[in-house]
């Protein structure tokens, strides 16, 4: 039977939340085509209609990943200030949360997938490279006063590799201990949004995102 242009996309759709979300859980080398087509509902056979190989939906997979967790960014909560000193505060309390924390599979690819992105080569390391440009960009842009950057300077750029950088070691490191010490986990967490509030002046940054 032949099947629809809306369902051969809806497949391929699928196909790449289930090798973004799986991906993300166990690494590029620990999901095989089988545990990605199984989790998406179709055949094993079913992937290379829509994908030529498994590097090529590994890298469209976190190209994927980083698009939504971008788009979560750039589209905060109502609650939440639209203002760019409200997007960085919110920025940190969601990235730097229990929440992100224990839910990997939904969460930033970079925290997730960075290590095995260092030791791949072609279009994943360029899937990567891009994403976390974007990344780079887009805090950048915010500035803690609460101005978007016409144009980024120098030390917006410092801002942004220091934000990040902080913000994605700390969430390792919390993913690290969560289950041996839960309690470091947590003091982890809640360090660096203290950190990271008091050294580019967010005011206090709360868990749940919100003044």
């Amino acid at each position: 039977m032949k099947v629809s242009k809306t369902q051969v996309a809806e497949n391929r759709l699928a196909i790449l939340q289930a090798a973004a979300r799986l991906y993300r859980e166990r690494g590029f080398t620990g999901v095989g085509v089988a545990d990605i087509t199984r989790e998406a509902g179709l055949t094993h056979g079913g992937l290379y209609r829509h994908f030529e190989s498994k590097d090529a939906l590994a890298a469209e997979a976190a190209e994927y990943a980083f698009e939504w967790k971008l788009s979560e960014l750039e589209t905060p909560d109502a609650d939440a200030n639209a203002d760019a000193d409200g997007f960085l505060r919110t920025g940190v309390a969601n990235y730097l949360s229990a929440q992100h924390r224990d839910s990997v599979g939904q969460g930033c690819p970079v925290a997730a997938l960075a290590a095995d992105a260092a030791r791949e080569t072609g279009a994943i390391a360029d899937a990567f490279a891009q994403g976390i440009g974007r990344y780079m960009t887009l805090f950048a842009q915010r500035r803690p006063d609460g101005t978007e950057a016409a144009q980024i300077e120098p030390e917006d750029r410092v801002r942004a590799i220091s934000m990040l950088s902080t913000m994605v070691g700390g969430l390792i490191l919390a993913r690290a201990t969560a289950r041996g010490l839960p309690a470091l986990s947590d003091e982890i967490l809640a360090t660096l949004r203290d950190h990271l509030a008091a050294t580019w002046d967010l005011d206090e940054v709360n868990v749940d995102g919100h003044d």
